[in-house]
């Protein structure tokens, strides 16, 4: 399960984010706290910010090794300041079937729409799911997508499910993608424990999903997931504990880095200004942390200089 990242409010260093804390992104693919692999498969970003020469467009970076190894970081990010953010590190089997390359990291962006997208997840058999699954792919998106992996075509799926931008749209988008894969897991007789949590990501917009399926594909698999955690790594109860693990938002207001980790200035919810969603927790004070449930859509959205935060319950 790979590591995501996403961050909106006002602009920032973008090294605040992603390497000076102890317990950054970039840190976590070689210490992960909530995985049992390192993230040795590759990373990436994308980042918009109003000093940017195309404000309205992701300033994109991806490159195929583990991140803490990459000598262009120190000397890109310190560079960058971001108002919106989605940074990715990729956890990958190992073993020679991986394909190691720029078009398979995180996060995806194709033209024609606004959103880019990265997960923590896994769709088993999505090769062969294809077979009942591309009949509800657009031609536009299929055509743009170079890589190999579950994640592209998600997203392919999704876009293609999408009839707005609208936060109602999208929530009804990734119910009807749950449908359809479950439907063709039936089909093909192919089911598997499916996770989906990914952050969908536009200008001043991120919209955070935790869904999937049970080992026999059912939408609504039971158990404590920290209980669960406490198994072997590579068992089903550990995988089920994996899925059924929440995902972490934290709020303020005024986001700084003052070492060795991040910080954001208590408020209330409605006092807000900025927001980082998370893989896990990326600070000692974890309870300052909310949670994305199993079965959730969060939606948040800087509107001037307030951040809001909506959840709802997928109806799948």
């Amino acid at each position: 399960m790979c590591r995501v990242l996403a961050y909106l409010g006002s602009e920032v260093p973008l090294e605040d984010l992603l390497i000076k804390p102890e317990n950054s992104l970039i840190n976590q693919a070689l210490d992960p706290e909530r995985h049992p692999q390192l993230q040795l498969a590759g990373w990436g970003f994308g980042a918009w910010g109003e000093h940017l020469l195309k404000p309205d467009e992701p300033l994109l970076y991806h490159r195929p090794m583990a991140a803490f190894y990459d000598d262009n970081v120190d000397g890109i990010v310190p560079s960058l300041q971001v108002g919106t953010m989605l940074a990715h590190v990729r956890a990958a089997d190992y073993n020679s079937t991986t394909v190691l390359a720029d078009e398979n990291c995180h996060p995806f962006s194709f033209k024609g729409t606004p959103w880019i997208v990265a997960q923590n997840g896994d769709m088993p058999n999505w090769i062969l799911l294809q077979r009942e699954l591309l009949q509800h792919c657009k031609d536009e998106y299929l055509e743009q997508m170079a890589g190999t992996t579950d994640t592209e075509f998600l997203y392919v799926l999704l876009l293609s499910l999408l009839e707005s931008d609208s936060d109602e749209d999208v929530k009804r988008a990734f119910e009807e993608m749950m449908r359809l894969i479950v439907r063709a897991m039936k089909e093909l007789e192919l089911p598997a424990l499916t996770k989906l949590k990914m952050a969908l990501v536009s200008p001043n917009r991120i919209i955070g999903v935790n869904v999937g399926t049970g080992h026999q594909g059912e939408l609504d698999p039971a158990g404590d997931w920290r209980e669960l955690r406490k198994s072997e790594p590579g068992t089903d109860d550990y995988a089920l504990g994996m899925l059924l693990e929440p995902m972490y938002v934290l709020m303020g207001r005024n986001f700084s880095y003052d070492g060795p980790t991040y910080d954001f200035e208590e408020c209330t919810v409605d006092d807000a200004t900025g927001v980082i969603f998370a893989s896990e927790p990326l600070t000692d004070s974890k309870a300052d942390w909310g949670t994305l449930e199993f079965g959730e859509i969060m939606f948040l959205e800087k509107d001037g200089e307030k951040v809001t935060k909506t959840v709802d319950k997928l109806k799948v």
